[in-house]
């Protein structure tokens, strides 16, 4: 079923593979409704239930289908940004109606399914795929080494920090890393500073013995180094810190909190509360989604793509259409259980480079999200600067990519620099792209070339100038 000898991997390869993806990005568990009901004060502990219920479902529901649709090695769940966003637009649908949290929770999810039901539809007609291979090649062939940049950016910064006493979050590279001297930091995260010295001790030890046995041929790297860092973090935390992790486990509630969902978000879908905020503001927010959601899954499947030598040489992967399309029904599944945009996450690239090739490693992280269910727990021992370990040898890898950018055509070299240094600072691929597309037509355009601009690559980039400076 999953053609192991066309893509010349095997069961163990892919298991691992999609093991791999999955404790990468496994903080989306907890994370996501931490975000989408302010850590349980929006809406209260079942609220955040349902959320993690639905997160669990729909990250499956959507990566199960990648894996027997589209025999991809890529993993869903909901996207970081866009729940935030969501977040942000139910905070203000309850300011603006005067409805309680959870029902304008309720409301917000209708544009997660009209956003589902648009991509459905494109992704079917190839209307999505079309807007790919609008993207120039030389723009494409860069979406990688960004992604690769981004990555590491979180690895060193976002996804590794502590809090403390004196606040925080105290980051490796910006604060550790970024101190004159270790007394300025260790007086700025005061009782912290152990805490964060482990996790530099872990995050630089799990990636050099991800470096070193990749060094050595071992398709499962990746995993190794993580187990091994998390090893040495709970060591470190028990010797150090003086605090057994394992302690979280005795009080810890295993039961799937089935019945919150059905509550509150199954299916729990408030139109008429939704449109009350008025027409061109419900449509406003629509596209909006629209867009972060169609150029983050676009450059995640592209760069992710790229790394794994799956795209032709005009730069197309096969069967983009069943890729999109799953990442479609995610959604769909997202806004029926009750979470925002559920897309493609750009973490699927420490499958691929763990040797994942087919759908096998999709399917693998899809089960783990439903075994999650009822293990949340134990995933939740997995410390972040295991993960980031693995965040920067992934990127390091893809930014090898730029080897395919021919650097001397500045047409090809300026919006992909430009995609270099957005991508990480923004957080946002989408908007990584929509500069790239911005810069390069503005190129061709003041050059005399304007017509080796495609007509919808025009269009995509006045689209994207009007996010950027008109919406509000």
């Amino acid at each position: 079923m999953f053609k192991f000898k066309e893509y010349g991997s095997d069961v163990r390869t892919e298991i691992v593979a999609g093991l791999t993806t999955f404790m990468t990005m496994s903080y989306i568990v907890a994370l996501n409704p931490n975000i989408l009901t302010n850590f349980g004060a929006d809406g209260g502990q079942p609220l955040w239930n349902a959320v993690f219920m639905a997160t669990c479902l729909a990250s499956a529901i959507g990566t199960i289908c990648m894996a027997f649709y589209a025999d991809k090695p890529f993993v869903m769940a909901p996207g970081m940004g866009l729940n935030s966003f969501f977040a942000v637009v139910v905070a203000n649908i309850a300011i603006l109606t005067g409805l309680s949290y959870t029902d304008s929770f309720q409301s917000a999810l209708c544009i997660i399914l009209i956003e589902g039901i648009l991509f459905i539809v494109l992704s079917l007609i190839r209307v999505r795929e079309k807007i790919v291979e609008a993207i120039p090649l030389g723009i494409r062939m860069g979406i990688g080494p960004a992604i690769g940049l981004m990555l590491m950016n979180i690895g060193f910064g976002s996804n590794a920090g502590i809090y403390s006493s004196n606040g925080g979050p105290f980051y490796v590279m910006r604060d550790f890393f970024g101190a004159m001297t270790p007394k300025i930091i260790k007086d700025a995260s005061g009782d912290g500073y152990s805490q964060l010295v482990m996790y530099v001790v872990t995050m630089f030890v799990g990636l050099f013995i991800i470096i070193l046995l990749d060094l050595k041929g071992k398709k499962s790297a990746v995993l190794i180094g993580m187990i091994s860092a998390s090893v040495l973090y709970w060591i470190g935390e028990i010797v150090v810190l003086h605090n057994n992790p394992f302690l979280a486990l005795k009080d810890a509630h295993w039961a799937p909190p089935f019945k919150d969902m059905v509550e509150l978000t199954l299916f729990k879908f408030d139109f008429r509360d939704f449109f009350s905020i008025g027409l061109f503001t419900a449509i406003t927010l629509i596209i909006t989604f629209c867009m972060i959601d169609m150029f983050d899954t676009i450059g995640t499947l592209v760069g992710a793509a790229s790394r794994a030598d799956m795209l032709d040489e005009e730069g197309r992967m096969p069967k983009m259409k069943e890729a999109l399309t799953s990442d479609a029904v995610g959604t769909i599944c997202g806004s029926l259980t009750g979470t925002s945009t559920v897309t493609t996450f750009v973490e699927s690239a420490t499958g691929v480079e763990a040797g994942g090739r087919s759908g096998l490693t999709a399917l693998t992280a899809g089960v783990m999200f439903l075994l999650c269910m009822f293990i949340s727990p134990i995933v939740a021992l997995i410390p972040a600067p295991a993960t980031s370990s693995a965040l920067i040898y992934v990127g390091i890898i893809m930014l090898m990519g730029l080897k395919n950018i021919d650097l001397e055509d500045k047409f090809d070299v300026v919006p992909c620099m430009i995609m270099l240094i957005t991508m990480p600072i923004s957080g946002s691929i989408g908007h990584g792209i929509g500069l790239g597309l911005i810069t390069y037509t503005v190129m061709k355009v003041f050059t005399g070339k304007a017509k080796d601009v495609s007509i919808l690559c025009y269009i995509i980039s006045i689209l994207f100038l009007i996010k950027f400076f008109v919406v509000v």
